[in-house]
């Protein structure tokens, strides 16, 4: 099992950054993902208005990719709303995607996104809603501003304590 596992290790098809104190390369990320609570702060505005503001964070850790923040879907300060895309994650199970209604500005459409019912390794993810940083006037981390992760289909946050490169950009489609 032990050479099946280190042959299931993605190897980074491009020089990794070197990560300087305080900092974690996403290519040590394990997959499958992992998902944990984290001590942090997001903070989520948009058009004004205060989204979400909340220390009850989850974040899930996968190779090449930056964390991306589940965040408790019932602190969000705005309503909710399905939207008719679904995909599906291998490991995390069906993913549903979600608009938001911000008063005062045009609906955020698949803004974000849930699982229903998470695989049995992700309880942490039950009732919690990870949202793409790039659609939101401004989005936080202990303060600091998250930067989206490249490309549409991702939603990791960016942040200075995480180095890569990451999947998402240009040329990353085999990582």
């Amino acid at each position: 099992m032990r050479g099946k596992r280190a042959a299931q290790r993605q190897k980074p098809p491009v020089d990794v950054h070197p990560v300087g104190p305080g900092q974690e390369s996403v290519w040590d990320y394990p997959r499958p993902p992992r998902a944990e609570r984290v001590s942090r702060r997001a903070r989520v505005v948009h058009g004004g208005v205060l989204v979400l503001d909340t220390d009850d964070v989850v974040r899930v850790l996968e190779t090449s990719h930056p964390p991306t923040y589940y965040l408790p879907r019932a602190e969000l300060r705005v309503p909710l709303l399905p939207a008719p895309r679904l995909t599906m994650c291998q490991w995390k199970g069906e993913a549903c995607y979600v608009d938001l209604e911000v008063p005062g500005v045009a609906p955020l459409r698949e803004a974000g996104w849930w699982y229903p019912q998470p695989g049995l390794r992700y309880p942490q993810l039950t009732d919690r809603v990870a949202v793409y940083a790039g659609r939101f006037d401004e989005v936080t981390l202990d303060g600091g501003p998250v930067t989206p992760q490249p490309g549409e289909l991702y939603g990791g946050w960016i942040t200075p304590d995480v180095v890569g490169p990451f999947k998402g950009g240009p040329g990353s489609e085999g990582w």
